[in-house]
């Protein structure tokens, strides 16, 4: 395919842009439910702050993530696999399951024509579920080393975190022979600034405050963080499907094919 030829990309995060929750804490819940554990056993939550713990900066979300995927040492990936499908089997019954303004500006992107491409720090088989329910044709996600038996090591080549994401849409960029200013990213964490920072059209849904007022420093597209059903729950139950928030930006290239 040549850069004349491709079509544009919109690239998403997954945990609070499209789902409404933080996937790998969820997960491990109903995981550790699962395996005849306390639900919340291991979710290891953020200690109390204090003057010194503020004076060295926020927690290595990379560290923290490889000691998460470290707790699936010896599983089978097709254990993983089939209860990932399970979890969100359930989660996406939710009346809050979903992140609404991702999911509507997710089906406006699929009916423009565009490559929906996930990129999350989050499991593969978690986000693989997603990706098969939303319709997006592409995961980018760290990659969880398995043996020759099929069994996870614990070990992952690099988490999906912060520039990881951005060099995770160069690369589907270069594949694909689009270019960035033709394409789209949304996020809603200060983890995401360098996805959003590589492509044309970026996009915070929600988003801490700080995350904000870079999207309005930057004149960038900002949505709400409202959340709500599966798209085929509202259909079934209104007969046709919600319209978009009002009151919030919207990028004119983004409505336009």
């Amino acid at each position: 395919m040549t850069r004349t030829s491709a079509v544009p990309v919109a690239f998403f995060d997954v945990d609070e842009t499209l789902v409404a929750t933080k996937s790998l804490l969820d997960f491990w819940d109903f995981w550790a439910t699962r395996q005849g554990r306390p639900a919340g056993t291991g979710r290891q939550p953020a200690p109390p702050a204090t003057p010194s713990t503020a004076a060295a900066g926020p927690p290595d979300r990379s560290r923290l993530n490889r000691e998460y995927y470290r707790r699936y040492r010896g599983t089978p990936l097709s254990l993983l696999q089939a209860a990932a499908r399970d979890w969100y089997a359930l989660h996406r019954r939710g009346e809050r399951a979903f992140v609404t303004a991702g999911l509507h500006a997710l089906a406006r992107h699929r009916a423009l024509g565009h490559e929906i491409v996930l990129v999350s720090g989050s499991l593969r088989p978690l986000v693989d579920a997603v990706a098969a329910d939303l319709g997006a044709t592409a995961v980018r996600c760290a990659a969880q080393t398995v043996t020759d038996d099929g069994l996870l090591t614990g070990e992952i080549d690099r988490p999906m975190i912060g520039r990881a994401k951005a060099d995770a849409v160069e690369a589907h960029l270069a594949e694909r022979g689009a270019r960035a200013s033709d394409c789209h990213a949304y996020g809603d964490h200060d983890s995401d600034l360098p996805m959003l920072r590589s492509v044309g059209h970026p996009v915070v849904i929600g988003g801490a405050p700080a995350l904000r007022q870079e999207a309005a420093r930057l004149g960038w597209t900002t949505l709400p963080g409202d959340t709500g059903p599966h798209p085929g729950k509202a259909v079934a139950a209104t007969g046709r499907p919600p319209c978009s928030a009002p009151g919030h930006r919207q990028d004119p290239a983004f409505l336009s094919p």
